[in-house]
This record gives C-alpha cells, sequence and structure tokens, in this order.
C-alpha cells in the first residue's frame, strides 16, 4: 500500500516531532547577517520612521528600503 521508504521518510522528516536529538542546521554566515555593530541605524531609523509616517504603506517607503539594503550588502 506505501512504499516503506516513503513511510520512513515521512515520520523522520520532523512531521511527528522527527528524530530525537537531531538539531536544525543554521544558514551560513552571512546568509543574512544581523546588524549587531549597529552599523546602519541610522538608515534603519530612516525606514521605519517613514513607514510609520504613511501608515505601514511598502511603496510609499521603497527607496529607503533599498537604501538600507544596499547599505547592509556594503557592509
Amino acid at each position: 500500500m506505501y512504499d516503506i521508504k516513503w513511510c520512513w521518510l515521512f515520520f523522520t522528516s520532523g512531521a511527528f516531532g522527527g528524530i530525537e536529538g537531531a538539531r536544525p542546521v543554521p544558514p551560513e554566515k552571512g546568509v543574512f547577517p544581523l546588524d549587531h555593530e549597529h552599523e546602519c541605524e541610522l538608515e534603519k531609523k530612516d525606514y521605519l520612521e517613514c513607514l510609520k509616517t504613511f501608515g505601514h504603506q511598502l511603496e510609499t517607503c521603497r527607496e529607503f528600503s533599498k537604501k538600507y539594503l544596499h547599505y547592509r550588502m556594503e557592509k
């Protein structure tokens, strides 16, 4: 009725808790690094202020978002 390999993959893949003791693997360093040093604080504040001012309309604040992400990629 069911292929035994499929059943094993289904039950060990995490659908019902997965393999006990198995830990998730974090993304590689640099995939989306957090700004722990607060290097981009000014750009972030500008973007958040724009969102607050215009009622969280993403289209209106797109330039601030681009500026922030560009700065993040540089740093």
